[in-house]
């Protein structure tokens, strides 16, 4: 059969699957994800021999964690080795190879859903999506924006250049862990401070999470149950609020990561390293929220991460994703092309700074294509501003 029309036949079955499913009323907006996950998982099925084709991850240049000429045993040894994985018991070990062979399928599914990415073998490659929800990402649920946030001023975009990266610009601090702790809110919060202290001091100095998880409790003033939590979730506009009262963030090197939320509040309010002046809320309008990057600095910004579990690289734009964000990342630029060959055109794209560390994505990095609020990256986009305390006088450059 020609390749291009397999193509474009199992395309058009996807959309007459997502506009019947979408066409009822379904109590979980996941349902329609599976619904479609499912019958791709079918079509890509009978149309290969090998559906494993799909899952394409190199390790090390040398071995293919997913060549389908190997087994899942061999996956999963291979996938051990990479990551430095051990159970304490043969039980543990049997039941985290069917959660990776599990995982496996799921790629596949991840694969026909998103084919402008590439998906794979990653380090949660044994967790369960429970429990990669719970330890590796950390946005509360329960968390929003509050009705009278400040709202960012509308910029011109008129003269918006094509493509921009502060990484370009020494505005990013290298790739941090948040380890098996849900304060993925925290590295997000501490990456846009880091960028706009940079803008304000021209240094780039690493801020402490730590002080985030350990002392920052700060309530949500609409529901003054659901506050900042440490290891158990946060919010960045409720961090940020907290910065702004305790005057400031301490350096990393000073406050470092423990990846616990376990000890007592380390705060030196005499060892600031920067701090905030304001904080506010950019519009959901794409040409606004590219502005307010190009202008303010790197932005904190929330997504759902489904897709992300799997991702090895490339553009991510998956057909269907919920808008429900439950990680906070980092937003550090934008390109205005990555060639998506399913899709047969450009694609223009976010870059995503994420923290779980170098070996996950692209070096750290996400790409989730531009243009229809896709896994809600659009809908919760903040911008801060930092003021020069005086300890930064003093204060060299770390990187």
């Amino acid at each position: 059969m020609d390749r291009r029309f397999s193509l474009f036949s199992l395309l058009c079955l996807f959309f007459v699957v997502a506009i019947a499913a979408t066409s009822h009323v379904v109590e979980d907006p996941v349902q329609v994800l599976m619904t479609s996950d499912k019958v791709l998982e079918n079509v890509i099925s009978e149309e290969s021999e090998d559906p494993e084709h799909l899952i394409r991850q190199v390790v090390d240049g040398t071995e293919n964690l997913n060549d389908p000429r190997l087994g899942a045993e061999h996956h999963f040894e291979l996938f051990k080795r990479r990551f430095g994985k051990s159970y304490k018991s043969k039980e543990e070990h049997d039941h985290r190879f069917n959660v990776f062979k599990a995982n496996l399928r799921r790629a596949r599914r991840h694969q026909s859903l998103d084919p402008s990415a590439t998906h794979g073998v990653t380090q949660f490659s044994d967790l369960t999506p429970y429990e990669f929800r719970r330890d590796f990402l950390g946005l509360r649920s329960r968390l929003r924006l509050p009705s009278d946030a400040n709202k960012a001023p509308i910029l011109p975009t008129d003269e918006l250049p094509t493509d921009f990266d502060w990484r370009d610009h020494g505005a990013v601090a290298p790739v941090k862990n948040q380890g098996s702790c849900g304060s993925c809110w925290s590295f997000s919060s501490t990456g846009a401070l880091e960028g706009a202290n940079f803008l304000a001091t021209g240094k780039l100095v690493s801020l402490s999470e730590q002080q985030l998880v350990d002392c920052d409790h700060e309530c949500d003033p609409e529901e003054p149950r659901s506050c900042d939590s440490g290891c158990n979730g946060g919010l960045m506009n409720s961090a940020f609020e907290y910065t702004l009262k305790a005057g400031g963030l301490m350096r990393e090197e000073d406050y470092p990561y423990k990846g616990t939320d376990r000890g007592t509040c380390k705060f030196d309010k005499s060892r600031i390293a920067a701090s905030v002046a304001n904080f506010s809320v950019v519009s959901l309008d794409e040409d606004q929220i590219a502005a307010n990057l190009v202008k303010n600095g790197p932005l904190a910004v929330a997504i759902n991460a489904v897709f992300m579990q799997t991702y090895v690289g490339g553009v991510s734009c998956p057909y269907i994703c919920s808008k429900r964000q439950d990680h906070g990342v980092l937003l550090v630029g934008y390109g205005a092309a990555g060639y998506a060959p399913i899709r047969m055109k450009e694609k223009p794209y976010w870059i995503i700074k994420n923290s779980w560390g170098e070996n996950w994505g692209e070096n750290g990095f996400y790409k989730i294509c531009r243009g229809r609020n896709i896994c809600g990256v659009d809908s919760m986009v903040s911008t801060v501003a930092a003021v020069q305390t005086s300890s930064q006088l003093s204060v060299e450059s770390e990187f």
